[in-house]
């Protein structure tokens, strides 16, 4: 079949060719922005009296008609076809005659698939916001739930300080705010209109840009023609905040798929959202956790794949740029089912509180806390320091927790211990009272919770 570019070239292409040029098999997702584009590419030729409104009004109700059969199915799309732009022309060419032909006036395909990705990422960055607020609104419900939870807070996986477990799961609540925000930021710049720069240089006909961005719901017009049609920093920037959302989805599943094991039973996943063995009858695996930490890697390969891609292309459009879609779709889709899976996850999710207790009291996470009681009895910070490790060593020796420790035990590394240390180690004491703001105190979690509220609302 002629391609409808024929006339320098016969049009013919040998059918390998053929295969490896086309797009539709994934830019065929692109069918509502594209229908949705020309339409008010159509509207805006008429206003400028570049097309008579007869004309205009045609376009506009053939492109809904092939909008309304491809939303039913009545119409399938033709996979022998170049890409969506020029299917949906060659059917509306086929529907109309020639005043199909008449919609590609003032315009090309390099500012028409520009605009079409911008439209679509503009509504995908959205729906993944959306995803990424519910998500937060769950973390923030299982800390509510878990509000008095003592847990182990872990440097270089090693028992450290105690702290709540609303704490610590809040903190992910902060990564996943800061991947909202980038979001908001990168969607400003996805929403500026490239229509109307055509191939790269403008056009003759006198054409109103800013019609046709408010028309799509664009708060800007891109401000160079050429810049407007090669640039895809737009598509780079939501695969970079797409990858910090992964790895954020990754840290929190490690811990998770940490957490469920036997050894820690800090928490339990539901069983619809784990799957067993094949052969051992015992096992309950946390597998979506561990495939949302695999994905990860997809989606950072989907970035390298973009960055790898634009960064010897001169200016202004090259085919190299087909190649931006699939990656992108690919991340979409992958960040969309990972946060599917992962908010009912943790809605479903049962904390441990006993266990995480358990933990906490058996580290000697207490140690700092008796550090600092040994300071306000009047020792230097190294001094005290030192005496407190000795006592860990001595109950490691006996086999005993510093809470459990007898006091005779404490006044013979130190005569200014009393009876008052009990109180000052106890591990709900040493929460309570680090009141820094930020920090682990049941008050200052209480002010991330509210925080967390205010930002997603």
């Amino acid at each position: 079949m002629a391609k409808m570019w024929a006339g320098r070239t016969s049009g013919v292409t040998d059918g390998a060719a053929d295969d490896f040029n086309s797009s539709i098999r994934f830019d065929c997702r692109l069918y509502r922005e594209d229908i949705v584009g020309s339409m008010a590419h159509a509207a805006m030729l008429a206003a400028q009296g570049i097309l008579s409104q007869q004309d205009a009004n045609a376009l506009i109700d053939g492109l809904q008609g092939i909008l309304d059969d491809l939303d039913s199915g009545a119409l399938s799309f033709d996979w022998t076809a170049e890409d969506i732009h020029m299917f949906v022309e060659q059917v509306l060419t086929e529907r109309l005659g020639e005043v199909g032909k008449k919609l590609h006036t003032a315009r090309s395909r390099n500012d028409q698939v520009a605009l079409d990705m911008r439209l679509h990422l503009r509504h995908a960055s959205d729906a993944i916001a959306e995803q990424l607020r519910g998500l937060i609104a769950a973390i923030v419900a299982v800390a509510e739930e878990n509000k008095s939870a003592v847990m182990p807070g872990y440097t270089h996986l090693q028992r450290a300080q105690p702290i709540l477990f609303s704490h610590h799961i809040l903190a992910y609540a902060m990564m996943f705010l800061r991947d909202l925000d980038r979001l908001a930021d990168c969607r400003r710049r996805i929403d500026v209109s490239p229509i109307g720069a055509c191939a790269l240089a403008g056009t003759t006909y006198d054409t109103d840009r800013q019609m046709e961005a408010k028309l799509l719901g664009f708060s800007a017009v891109a401000r160079n023609s050429i810049d407007a049609v090669s640039d895809r920093d737009f598509c780079v920037e939501l695969l970079s905040a797409l990858s910090l959302v992964m790895m954020h989805l990754s840290r929190l599943s490690e811990e998770l798929i940490l957490w469920t094991s036997w050894e820690f039973r800090f928490v339990t996943l539901s069983d619809a959202f784990t799957t067993g063995s094949s052969i051992m009858p015992q096992k309950k695996n946390s597998d979506m956790a561990e495939l949302a930490r695999g994905k990860t890697g997809r989606v950072y390969g989907d970035l390298m794949a973009l960055l790898t891609m634009l960064k010897g292309l001169p200016l202004a459009y090259d085919k190299d740029m087909q190649e931006d879609k699939e990656a992108v779709f690919d991340a979409l889709d992958t960040v969309t089912m990972c946060l599917n899976v992962f908010t009912p996850m943790l809605q479903s999710m049962r904390v441990n509180a006993e266990a995480m207790y358990h933990a906490a009291q058996s580290g000697f996470i207490n140690a700092t806390d008796l550090a600092d009681y040994l300071v306000r009895k009047g020792l230097p910070f190294r001094s005290a320091y030192k005496i407190a490790g000795e006592l860990v060593g001595e109950c490691i020796r006996s086999g005993c927790v510093l809470e459990t420790l007898p006091l005779e035990t404490y006044r013979r590394h130190c005569e200014r211990i009393d009876e008052d240390v009990f109180a000052a180690i106890d591990l709900l004491t040493c929460v309570r009272t680090r009141i820094s703001e930020g920090g682990t105190s049941p008050e200052s979690v209480e002010n991330q919770i509210a925080y967390v509220k205010e930002q997603i609302k």
